[in-house]
C-alpha cells in the first residue's frame, strides 16, 4: 500500500483589515484622559515565566518574535508611565533554532507551506543555526527571564542555566542568560534586579504540556516520558516564586493555566481522517475489512465489541490506535486464530503457506491486543497529521525479520490503519482527565496565592476557552484558536502569534488597571494589535 496523504488544513492565510465608516461631516472628539499608573512603580520591570514570556512562536524562539513578546510590548507601554529599560536575551537571527558547539539541538521555525505548517528548511533549504549556547551568549542582566520549556520547579533550581549540566539538568535557553553566575536560579536572577513590578506568567503550562504532547506517555523508560508535576510540588514552587518576587514590596500580575488540550495542537487533526475517495486507501478497504473481520469476531466473543474495526466505503473512517487502558488480549487473539480451522485458508490470500499460520496469529495478537478505532473523545496531536497513512519502517524491518516479504510487511505497517498509532500520537480521555485535574489544582493555588498577596490575575484559561468557542475581540479583530486562520495561535498549535502576544499584553494592562488603579486602557496606552503580524514568511530573515 502506498503512503496515504491527507490534507488536514487547506486554509489560506487571511490578513485582517480594519475598516471605518465616515458617513458624517461631524467629527466627535472624545477626550482621552492622561495616563496614571495608580499604585504602580514601573521603574524596574522583570518578567518571569516560560515560553509565552519569552515570545516563543511557530515552534521556535527567534529575534523578531522576541521583540514582540508580550513583556516587551508591556515595557513599551510602561515607558509612558515611568518604566525603565527592558532587556531581552535576543537570538542571533530570525530563523530560530539552537546549537551547542556547532551541533544543532533545536531546529528553525515553522512557516505556512500553502496547506499546512512546514519547516522553513523545506522551502529555502538547509540553514546554519547561528545561536550557539557554547559560543555566543548575550550579556545580561535580562529583564525578560522567560525560559522556554521550564516547569514551575525549574525556575527555582540552581544550575539550571549551567552549561556543564547540559543536557541532563540544564535548559539551553537559560544557559544563555546566566553569564558569570551559571548556578543562579531564574528567581535569583530576577530578585537580583530588585524589581518594582513583575509578571509571573505561563508557570504551570509546561508542568502538564510535556505529558500532553507526548500523548500521555506513562512508561518511565520511554524517551518521551514527561510526567505531570504533582500539584503539591507545583504549589510549593509557585508560592516560593511569588514570595521571592514580592519580598521587596513589588506588585505584579500572575496568570492561571489554560486547559492546554483545547489548543489546536490537540484539536486540529480529526479522529476520522481516512477518506475512501483517496486512491491509496479506498481500493484497499474490502481487504482491510476482511482482515479486521476475523479479529472482530474474536472481540465479540470476548465481549469487547468496542474494539471492532470497520472502515467505511462511503464516509471518512477513524484511525486505529493503541489504547493502553484496555486489557491486553493478545494471547486470546492468538489462541482463537490458531484454533480456527479456516485461518490457514484465510492467510493463503496473502500468499502464505498453512505452516505460517502460528506466526501470523502471533503477529496479529501482538499488534491488536490493545487496540481500537479512535473516537471523538480521543485527541490526536498535530504531528500525527504527517504520520497517518505512512509506512512504519521499523515495523517493516521487524516483520521481514520474522519471514514476511517486504511487500506484505509494508501492508501490515501502515500507520493508523494496519499499524495502530502509538501512544505518543494520541491523548486518551483518561489522560485528558489527568491533565485537567492537575490544571485545576494548579489554578486553585494560583488564585489563592494571588489573593493572599494582593496581585492582579489574568484569566488566561478563560481567555483561551472563549477564543476556542466564540472568539476574543481586541479592537477591530476577533481572535480564535483555529490553526492558521484564527490569528491567535502560532503554527505549532501551542504558542501565540506576535499579534496574539500583543492581545495578551492588553489583557495584562486590563488586569493592572482593575487591581492597581492605573488607566492604561482608558488612556489609550495599549498595544495596537493590528501593527503585529500573525505569521512570518519563509523569506523573512
Amino acid at each position: 500500500m502506498k503512503n496515504i496523504k491527507y490534507v488536514l488544513l487547506s486554509a489560506i492565510l487571511i490578513g485582517f483589515t480594519a475598516c471605518s465608516d465616515d458617513d458624517s461631516n461631524d467629527v466627535v472628539i472624545v477626550p482621552v484622559p492622561e495616563l496614571t499608573t495608580g499604585e504602580l512603580d514601573l521603574t524596574t520591570y522583570v518578567a518571569v515565566g516560560a515560553s509565552f514570556t519569552a515570545g516563543y512562536s511557530d515552534n521556535a524562539l527567534f529575534k523578531a518574535a522576541q521583540e514582540k513578546s508580550f513583556p516587551n510590548i508591556l515595557s513599551q507601554q510602561f515607558a509612558q508611565g515611568g518604566g525603565g529599560a527592558f532587556t531581552q536575551p535576543l537570538m542571533n537571527d530570525n530563523y530560530g533554532g539552537l546549537a551547542v558547539g556547532g551541533n544543532r539541538i533545536f531546529g528553525p521555525r515553522l512557516v505556512f507551506g500553502g496547506k499546512t505548517p512546514v519547516p522553513i528548511e523545506s522551502l529555502i533549504g538547509p540553514i546554519t543555526v547561528s545561536t550557539d549556547i557554547a559560543m555566543n551568549n548575550p550579556t545580561g542582566p535580562f529583564n525578560n527571564l522567560g525560559v522556554p520549556g521550564a516547569k514551575s520547579f525549574h525556575l527555582l533550581a540552581p544550575g539550571y542555566g549551567n552549561l556543564a549540566n547540559f543536557p541532563a539538568a540544564a535548559n539551553p535557553y537559560f544557559v544563555r542568560m546566566t553569564g558569570t553566575t551559571p548556578n543562579a536560579s531564574v528567581l535569583e536572577l530576577a530578585m537580583a534586579q530588585n524589581p518594582t513590578f513583575f509578571t509571573l506568567s505561563d508557570v504551570g503550562g509546561n508542568d502538564v504540556l510535556g505529558y500532553a504532547v507526548s500523548g500521555g506517555e506513562s512508561d518511565i523508560s520511554a524517551d518521551n516520558y514527561n510526567p505531570i508535576t504533582p500539584p503539591a510540588v507545583f504549589g510549593g514552587s509557585f508560592t516560593a516564586l511569588v514570595d521571592g518576587l514580592t519580598a521587596n514590596g513589588a506588585k505584579g500580575v500572575v496568570t492561571n493555566v489554560p486547559y492546554i488540550t483545547s489548543l489546536p495542537h490537540f484539536t486540529t487533526v480529526p479522529h476520522k481522517p481516512l477518506n475512501p475517495t483517496n486512491p491509496d486507501f479506498g481500493p484497499q478497504i474490502p481487504l482491510l475489512n476482511s482482515i479486521f473481520g476475523a479479529l472482530n469476531q474474536i472481540y465479540e466473543a470476548v465481549q469487547q465489541p468496542n474494539r471492532k474495526v470497520v472502515f467505511s466505503e462511503t464516509a471518512a473512517s477513524a484511525v486505529v490506535i493503541r489504547d493502553e487502558t484496555l486489557a491486553d488480549i493478545s494471547l486470546q487473539i492468538e489462541g482463537a486464530l490458531n484454533n480456527s480451522p479456516t485461518f490457514p485458508a484465510f492467510i493463503a490470500q496473502f500468499g502464505l503457506p498453512a505452516q505460517a499460520a502460528p506466526l501470523v496469529a502471533n503477529l496479529l495478537g501482538t499488534a491488536y491486543g490493545q487496540t481500537r478505532q479512535a473516537t471523538s473523545g480521543d485527541l490526536l496531536v498535530l504531528p500525527s497529521s504527517s504520520i497517518i497513512g505512512t509506512v512504519n519502517t521499523g515495523s517493516v524491518a521487524a516483520l521481514m525479520s520474522m519471514g514476511l516479504s517486504q511487500q506484505l510487511a509494508g501492508q501490515f505497517s501502515i500507520e493508523g490503519i494496519t499499524f495502530p498509532l502509538a501512544d505518543k500520537w494520541v491523548v486518551l480521555p483518561s489522560e485528558q482527565d489527568e491533565i485537567k485535574a492537575a490544571t485545576d489544582a494548579y489554578n486553585a493555588t494560583i488564585q489563592s496565592v494571588a489573593d493572599a498577596k494582593g496581585l492582579a490575575l489574568v484569566d488566561f484559561k478563560g481567555i483561551l476557552q472563549k477564543a476556542a468557542t466564540q472568539g476574543v475581540s481586541d479592537g477591530n479583530f476577533i481572535f480564535t484558536t483555529a490553526l492558521v486562520q484564527g490569528g491567535l495561535m502560532g503554527l505549532d498549535g501551542i504558542h501565540l502569534t506576535s499579534r496574539g502576544y500583543a492581545a495578551l499584553a492588553n489583557k495584562f494592562l486590563e488586569a493592572m488597571d482593575a487591581k492597581y488603579g492605573s488607566n492604561f486602557i482608558e488612556a489609550g496606552v495599549k498595544a495596537d494589535v493590528g501593527a503585529y503580524p500573525t505569521n512570518y514568511s519563509h523569506t523573512f530573515q
